[in-house]
């Protein structure tokens, strides 16, 4: 099972670290066009934990890992991670970090075990930590 625990553990990763796990970063404007909401209605979906956002330096605004969209959606199970992992103490930075980091039991990421429809079996593993 991977090692990344909240907050408690080790510093929060970099957005060079960040950028090593995530291939690709969408401005909210962009993933309002693909989902086909507002851009305020993105914002609330980051609130609620149905997307995960961070401030990216190379954007103006927040950015979501393109790979929590998948074909005018959010991926299929992402919301319940994402609410386990904040009951869990893991901010937004830990929580893409912990969707994007390798998982030998999975195998693979989490994030593509979630797009794989395999969303209980990503449950399980955010459920078994702490």
């Amino acid at each position: 099972m991977t090692d990344i625990q909240p907050s408690q553990a080790a510093p929060a990763p970099t957005s060079d670290a960040l950028d090593d796990l995530v291939d690709s970063w969408l401005t909210m404007g962009r993933v309002a066009e693909l989902l086909g909401i507002s851009s305020n209605k993105v914002r609330q979906l980051t609130r609620e934990h149905q997307l995960v956002a961070v401030r990216r330096q190379s954007l103006r605004e927040p950015g979501i890992p393109a790979d929590c969209v998948q074909e005018g959606t959010i991926v299929k199970g992402l919301s319940g991670t994402l609410i386990l992992l904040a009951d869990r103490g893991f901010s937004d930075v830990e929580a893409i970090e912990w969707l994007f980091t390798p998982e030998d039991s999975l195998p693979g990421r989490p994030i593509d075990a979630l797009r794989g429809n395999r969303g209980t079996e990503v449950r399980r593993r955010a459920q078994a930590l702490l």
